[in-house]
């Protein structure tokens, strides 16, 4: 079959291609940013902030997700060291990314003087919406896909477009005649969709405390991941022990009803790390909210006045932001551990 897939790049200069992808990427972060100086907004945070925030937060998100991923394939990396620049040639992982990101959010902020807690709850959304978008990045670049299925699947059974099911018939080493393959990509980015939804309505409950809503992005997100990760080809894998692996394997088990799992060679692994730190994440974020709750440490509510320790490096910020929230809501304020201030109801 001749394949009919989609031009990556867009157009060229010269000799400098212009892709698809990193055309994606960047309307992906764009689309983070807006979201976050927008919220951010009702905290009376300047926009600038987070605009420096995404200038530092991108690197070290790209070099995370390098570093991440040469990491554990270091055997094709040690030979070769100078190929670990080489990223225009592929190879990051999501989760580096996410590490890179979050020690930029507590640098900055600290410098800031905000919580970082504050400041990545605000962020959430940001994350998921650009990983949303990103994954058509990776839908231009044929990556990122599962095993082969029927063509008949992706058409009638999944009532996909034409643009989509002619990308989604790829040729590489494991079948160089080609086939069509699971549509991983839209999977992840249509889970990313319902889960920005789920976040947008969290926000607004009285009952949200800080931290809860990047914890909740983080169940949200590995949730998604760990059962869309199994249908892959090409993930970064390990060998583990067998009772672990067992697991992993029984936690899926109930998406063998509808799908098959993406082939993963024995030689190379048998646990696939994207799926145990998944698992992992959805662990320690569940943990993560009972223990602040019951500690008495997430006393801070979401919708709670975000106040500078610094503000002498927050330039311009509006110094009688806290003033104008009470005089409109009637509370005073209390400072607490995380550096900012809670409601105070008691005094009528």
């Amino acid at each position: 079959m001749q394949t009919l897939a989609l031009d990556p790049v867009i157009f060229t200069i010269g000799s400098i291609e212009v892709r698809w992808y990193g055309f994606i990427l960047g309307a992906a972060a764009l689309v983070g940013l807006l979201l976050a100086v927008q919220e951010g907004k009702r905290f009376g945070i300047k926009p600038d902030f987070f605009m420096d925030l995404l200038l530092i937060g991108a690197p070290t998100a790209i070099i995370g997700a390098r570093i991440y991923y040469v990491a554990f394939m270091w055997d094709e990396y040690k030979d070769n060291p100078m190929d670990i620049f080489k990223i225009w040639e592929g190879g990051i992982a999501i989760y580096g990314a996410i590490i890179g990101a979050f020690l930029a959010g507590i640098f900055y902020s600290r410098y800031k003087g905000y919580s970082f807690w504050r400041i990545v709850d605000i962020c959430a959304p940001s994350l998921l919406a650009g990983q949303m978008i990103g994954r058509w990045g990776n839908f231009m670049n044929q990556e990122a896909y599962g095993g082969p299925v029927e063509e008949s699947f992706l058409r009638e059974t999944l009532n996909l477009p034409n643009f989509i099911v002619d990308q989604m018939f790829i040729v590489d080493q494991a079948i160089q005649e080609g086939a069509f393959r699971h549509p991983a990509f839209l999977y992840e980015s249509l889970w990313s969709l319902v889960g920005l939804v789920v976040l947008f309505v969290l926000r607004r409950q009285k009952f949200l405390r800080t931290g809860e809503l990047m914890a909740t992005y983080l169940i949200w997100y590995s949730i998604g991941r760990f059962f869309i990760e199994a249908l892959r080809i090409d993930s970064l894998a390990f060998m583990g022990p067998g009772w672990l692996a067992s697991i992993m394997n029984s936690l899926w088990a109930p998406m063998n009803l509808v799908f098959d799992k993406g082939y993963l060679d024995p030689a190379y692994g048998n646990i696939r790390i994207s799926q145990l730190v998944a698992v992992g994440l959805i662990v320690a974020s569940i943990i993560f909210i009972i223990v602040r709750r019951v500690t008495g440490a997430a006393s801070t509510h979401y919708s709670d006045p975000i106040v500078s320790t610094k503000p002498e490096r927050v330039a311009d910020a509006p110094a009688d932001s806290r003033e104008e929230m009470k005089e409109s809501g009637g509370e005073s304020d209390t400072m607490t551990d995380d550096g900012d201030h809670k409601r105070d109801t008691s005094n009528p």
